[in-house]
């Protein structure tokens, strides 16, 4: 197939032209993999980075790992307490709060749109840790004032 890297068949390369649009001819700009690859060269969300170093490459994935973490804290936070009569601060807080959410997971999944190995085990390792300490049974003690049905502050995730 035309522009396709015969030594990378799991990615196009791609460059734009002076049209705005896209040829595939040019096998000396962008790399953009269309299948899961292992290895530290890779670009995380942002043009560039990490770059080549793989010290930056353990950065990003412990930024991705964080994001993720993170995601997790706030799906699972109580931050408010129940009964509060302050219902438009209430709302703005879970507004809040979820606006936070929602963009860290989009760039949890845009991150993990860079189809890097290493880049989807840090998202799924962050997940499943930020879930076993905020959300699962192990380290949550169930609140006799907190009804049993509400554990966070936030609607659950959902597509």
């Amino acid at each position: 197939m035309e522009g396709m890297n015969d030594d990378h068949m799991h990615g196009m390369m791609m460059h734009n032209t002076s049209d705005g649009g896209m040829n595939m001819t040019n096998p000396h700009k962008m790399m953009m993999h269309m299948t899961f690859f292992w290895g530290s060269d890779a670009e995380i969300l942002f043009s560039g980075w990490p770059g080549t170093r793989t010290g930056m490459y353990v950065l990003a994935l412990i930024v991705v790992f964080l994001l993720a973490f993170m995601v997790e804290g706030l799906s699972h936070s109580r931050l408010m307490k129940p009964g509060s009569t302050h219902h438009v601060t209430a709302g703005l807080v879970q507004t809040l709060l979820h606006t936070l959410r929602v963009g860290l997971a989009y760039l949890v999944m845009l991150a993990i749109m860079s189809f890097n190995g290493g880049v989807f085990l840090a998202a799924v390792a962050g997940h499943s840790l930020g879930f076993l300490l905020f959300g699962s049974r192990v380290f949550n003690k169930p609140s006799a004032t907190v009804p049993a049905a509400k554990t966070s502050d936030l609607p659950p995730m959902s597509c």
